[in-house]
């Protein structure tokens, strides 16, 4: 089986290959750009095929899905970070809806038909009323964030294109995940390297944070990606999945949880650039749909979670 994984020097991109690599009689190709940073995939780049594609040249991709013919592809390529998302929507949405547009469309055009995972976020839900919790499929989407309106839109064009020509396509919905590798601009990994760096003597011990009153639903990223992976291996097409762990955590919370590891002393400070023009205050998912299709369930423990965060 020809796995083509987009996004794959990102975060999930990286834990998404090793889990792959795990697997029996699976043959993994990767999109990446020149300037992609490489130190996620440097322990396995030896073991899988790159093509250089960007994925917003149209011609470009043709070219790259021609050459694999991928069986399966995962699509976890995107402009990520949703305060960037305010300071550069239109890049946000370029990347993210177009992007997808053209992997959609040079499916079509040589006419193959693989697997195809869209990995969307609970960031899509956005606004949401104390009784719509915890959060199913079926609850209006009210973006609050032009990357939660870049997410929609892929969604709802990946919707269009199985119904339209009836791509093989599952959409997730993936809440908020964390672990090793994380980018230091995410909260938990922002965090951490916070805390590192007062451990190393590097900073003051203070903490600069944004809104600690915001409450998500967390999921390590390697349980995440087995979720995606079985999104494709037993999800039907044209359905839309959440994949989280059901519960809600505080982001202050989350913090007393990596201080209490790492018992360092700090003083907590709020920083006005971490506040958002408008925040969703609260994204706690049912993944019930999910686990019934696949059998799915989030294994490592949080604390396991953040543990790992901060050693790495």
């Amino acid at each position: 089986m020809k796995v083509l994984v987009t996004g794959i020097t990102g975060f999930a991109g990286s834990w998404l290959v090793d889990y792959l690599l795990t697997l029996p009689g699976i043959k993994i190709f990767g999109i990446k750009r020149w300037r992609s940073r490489t130190e996620n995939i440097e322990h396995f780049e030896d073991r899988i095929a790159f093509y250089e594609c960007d994925l917003r040249d149209a011609s470009s991709v043709r070219d790259t899905i021609e050459q694999v013919k991928p069986d399966r592809i995962f699509h976890l390529a995107a402009q990520s970070f949703v305060p960037t998302s305010w300071h550069a929507p239109t890049e946000t949405l370029e990347t993210n809806i177009l992007g997808e547009v053209n992997i959609f469309e040079a499916v079509k055009r040589i006419k193959i038909n693989p697997g195809i995972q869209i990995a969307g976020s609970s960031e899509e839900y956005g606004f949401v009323k104390p009784e719509e919790l915890p959060i199913k499929e079926t609850n209006p989407l009210r973006p609050l964030s032009p990357y939660g309106v870049s997410k929609v839109g892929q969604d709802m064009l990946a919707y269009q294109y199985f119904m339209s020509y009836g791509l093989n396509i599952v959409r997730t919905r993936g809440f908020n995940h964390t672990g090793p590798r994380r980018p230091p601009v995410f909260v938990c990994s922002e965090f951490a390297h916070q805390i590192v760096e007062i451990e190393k003597g590097k900073r003051q011990p203070i903490i600069w944070v944004g809104n600690l009153n915001a409450v998500r639903d967390f999921t390590d990223v390697r349980d995440m990606v087995k979720g995606y992976w079985l999104a494709l291996e037993k999800g039907q097409p044209g359905e839309v999945y959440n994949i989280c762990s059901g519960k809600g955590i505080k982001i202050k919370d989350i913090l007393s949880k990596l201080l209490n590891i790492s018992e360092v002393k700090v003083e907590i400070k709020k920083d006005p650039k971490k506040l958002r023009p408008s925040d969703v205050q609260v994204l706690v998912g049912d993944s019930t749909k999910f686990r019934k299709a696949t059998g799915w369930k989030p294994e490592i423990p949080i604390e396991k979670t953040f543990e790992d965060l901060l050693n790495f």
